[in-house]
């Protein structure tokens, strides 16, 4: 099925044919082992947000992506100050998705994974409180826990004084959450690029020119490049482009 604005491959093998539903999933599929998607919107400027938030980059064909890139998840792992600025709500699918999973032999809906060092959260957030499966949250055996949160969420301490990433997604690996779709904010991108735990970046480029101001994808301590190879470009019919970079063990996709 095609939804909206046509999507199309430009590389490799470009098509002029629109790519429907199942064909987006062949593309974004699920990997064979323990596997860490990053995904963002930017602009051409390299602009991680318009007015201060990314809906202002975000057209249509990004959001079915966006989308499709949640159904085929373990988890949805998220740094804390996103989930609080973005306003996330409980992560939940429409009834194809949920189906799609199930056939499958997935939960019905993804796991919401929050890393947070402070503990800054409120349990009454519809992430939490609305979540159709028990949300976990990554963080450090200094942090306290906020009255109420253990009652909504798995708090797991990974490292003493700060988050330890490779710890935690070990433990998820562990827990069966295998496939995860990080989605930001920029501060977590730019940790576990740090860490080298980043296996893809999906980047879909909106046709927009933001300005100076905005921050980009990726922040914090400066990290060695990492070389993410160009698995293939896709374009929309309104002028947005979407990459997709994968480590090397990728090859196959």
């Amino acid at each position: 099925m095609t939804v909206g604005i046509p999507i199309r491959r430009l590389w490799p093998e470009p098509s002029t044919q629109p790519l429907d539903d199942a064909a987006l999933t062949t593309l974004y599929g699920r990997a064979d082992e323990p596997h860490l998607r990053v995904n963002f919107v930017a602009s051409l400027d390299g602009a991680v947000s318009v007015d201060g938030y990314s809906a202002g980059l975000s057209g249509e064909p990004d959001k079915r992506v966006f989308g499709l890139l949640r159904m085929v998840c373990d988890a949805l792992v998220v740094a804390a100050g996103t989930l609080r600025h973005e306003g996330y709500r409980a992560v939940r699918l429409d009834e194809r998705r949920r189906a799609w999973r199930r056939a499958n032999g997935l939960a019905e809906y993804p796991t919401l994974v929050v890393v947070s060092g402070s503990l800054d959260l409120d349990p009454a957030q519809a992430a939490f409180a609305d979540a159709p499966t028990r949300p976990i949250v990554l963080t450090h055996a200094d942090a306290d826990p906020p009255p109420g949160l253990t009652d909504v969420a798995d708090v797991l301490p990974c490292g003493t004084e700060r988050v330890d990433l490779a710890a935690g997604l070990a433990e998820l690996h562990r827990r069966g959450l295998t496939q995860l779709l990080c989605e930001g904010g920029p501060h977590l991108f730019g940790a576990l690029t740090a860490a080298d735990l980043v296996d893809e970046l999906c980047l879909t480029v909106s046709p927009l020119l933001a300005g100076p101001g905005p921050g980009r994808i990726t922040a914090g301590d400066a990290a060695p490049p990492r070389h993410l190879p160009l698995r293939h470009v896709l374009a929309a019919d309104d002028g947005v482009l979407m990459l997709r970079h994968a480590r090397s063990r990728d090859l196959s996709r």
